[in-house]
Formats: structure tokens, sequence, C-alpha cells
């Protein structure tokens, strides 16, 4: 009787499997709502684009090539998919894991093979962190990859938590309010890069990556690497949103709602012309007046 008992608390009951199910379908639903908005605010992607997909082989770009593949069947534009991976011959990396699931789900691909490994440990000292050469070195041969697929958008993995998390970095190391942007042109004019995952967070990515099986890669070559200051600054925000709830989500909104004339940039705000006009401005500063800020939690 007990083995009985053993076995049938293993089997899911069909009250366990719709309700797993219907969560699965809000998040899709969610997903695919925060992206579509994201193409739509920031006009990422237009009629009769091709859209490389670049494919780590990690939750995030897994998510993005589904989550596109799946607003190319409703959008009503036309655009094309083609999803892109950089093999960097890193020692034990599976090169079948790919190109099998994109033959299975039959989506146009391309795999690049180029020793940017070897590069990388020749170039950085032992201990030091890689990513800032690896970085360079990838975005190089993948706008090269672009131009010569006839690519107009380049898209990427990034979510909302990785821009946060930039926005952090940029603050801590490198004294600059500077993020990661929705959308930017390349720094030679030639490329387009999106980021349409821009809106959604990384638990929902983790999550649907869980829930669809995705076959994960895990790179052992900065990714793996410890006390990196992205992975530092990101476990600080974790635990951060643990205790106060909804810190995140008010940084995230707080980099589209920039107010110029209380920073410090002289390049954006005029301080040295600003002189009393003696003319009520409904819109002016109302610098002692207490400010009530609203709940993070309700948007």
């Amino acid at each position: 009787m007990q083995a009985s008992e053993s076995v049938l608390e293993t089997v899911p009951s069909t009250h366990d499997t719709r309700k797993a199910d219907h969560e699965a379908h809000k998040l899709e639903k969610r997903l695919c709502r925060e992206t579509t908005r994201a193409i739509i605010d920031y006009a990422m992607i237009e009629e009769g684009d091709k859209v490389m997909v670049c494919l780590s082989g990690g939750k995030d770009s897994y998510t993005l090539l589904d989550i596109l593949r799946k607003l190319q069947r409703r959008a009503p534009i036309r655009f094309s998919i083609v999803a892109v991976n950089l093999d960097q011959k890193q020692p034990g990396f599976p090169e079948h894991v790919l190109p099998e699931y994109l033959t299975h789900i039959g989506v146009d691909f391309h795999i690049e093979s180029q020793d940017t490994y070897s590069i990388v440990k020749r170039l950085v000292p032992e201990g030091k962190t890689t990513c800032s050469v690896c970085s360079r070195l990838r975005r190089a041969i993948l706008y090269r990859v672009a131009s010569e697929l006839g690519a107009t958008k380049v898209a990427l993995g990034h979510h909302r938590d990785d821009i946060v998390t930039t926005l952090m970095l940029n603050l801590f190391y490198g004294g600059r309010m500077k993020g990661m942007p929705p959308k930017l042109v390349s720094d030679d004019g030639k490329h387009v890069v999106i980021r349409p995952l821009c809106y959604v967070t990384e638990n929902d990515t983790r999550r649907w990556s869980e829930i669809q099986g995705f076959p994960i890669i895990p790179c052992n070559l900065c990714g793996s690497q410890e006390g990196l200051q992205r992975v530092v600054v990101g476990d600080m925000l974790r635990e951060w949103e643990k205790k106060f709830p909804g810190r995140i989500e008010s940084m995230f909104r707080a980099m589209s709602h920039i107010v110029p004339t209380h920073l410090m940039d002289q390049q954006l705000h005029d301080f040295k012309g600003a002189h009393a006009t003696g003319i009520a401005d409904p819109m002016g500063d109302r610098a002692f007046d207490p400010e009530i800020l609203p709940d993070p939690l309700q948007r």
C-alpha cells in the first residue's frame, strides 16, 4: 500500500497539470506582449527586415528567438529571421547542440566558427576578466556576418535586469549614467542593433527556458569567471529586490524619465545661462517642496 501511495504522489494530478499549463500560457502572453510593446515603442522591426538573432545557447537568446518567431506569425508586417551562433572554439563546446536544435525547429541559421577563445587567452593575463576583449572580438565578427547575410537588424537577448545592471555598473565603476539602449546604430554606421526583450524580466526568461526545455550551453570563457563586476552587481540587485520588491522596476522606469535640469551634465542643460526672468512658469522647479514618490509596485 505504501509503495502504491509513493507512486501516486509522483504522478501530477489533472489539477496540477492544468494549473501549470495555465501559468505557462500566461507567461507566454506576457512575453509576447512586452516584446511587442518594446518593438513598437522603439520601432525595432520594420516591413521587410531581415533580423539576425544572435544565439549564444543561453536562456535569454533562446527566449528571444522563440518569442520573435511567435510574433513573426502574427505581425501585420513581414520580416524574416536568421539565427546566428558564434562558435568561439571553447574547449568542450558541444558543437552539435545548436545545429540540431535549429534544424529541428525549422529556422534558418548560420554557425560562424572563429577561434576567439585562443586570442582572448593569449591577450588577457591569467586571473584577469576576459569580458571586454571577448565582447569586442565577438561584436566585430557578428557585424561582419550581419553584412554577409544581408541582415538589416541585429537582435540581442538582453533583458530588463541586464539593462539595470549595466546602469549600476557604469555608476559604480565608470562614473557615467549609461545603460544599454533598446536600439542603437553601430559605431561604423552600418548596423542597427535591437534588444526586443528590454521590457522582459530575467525571471520570465528563466521560467520560459525551463518550460520549453531549451538545450542550454554554459559559457566557460567568461560567464563562469568568479568576481566579475557584473556578477557582483547582479547579485546585489537581486538581494535588494528580495528585501524591497519593485526597486529594479523603479530604476528601470527612471531610465525613461530623465530630468536633465536636475542632473549636472552641462551638455544636456544650459546651467550657465539659467537666470531669473520674473515670469512664473507652471512647469518650473519647486526645489523646496516635499516630493511624494509613487510606490514602485504601482504602475
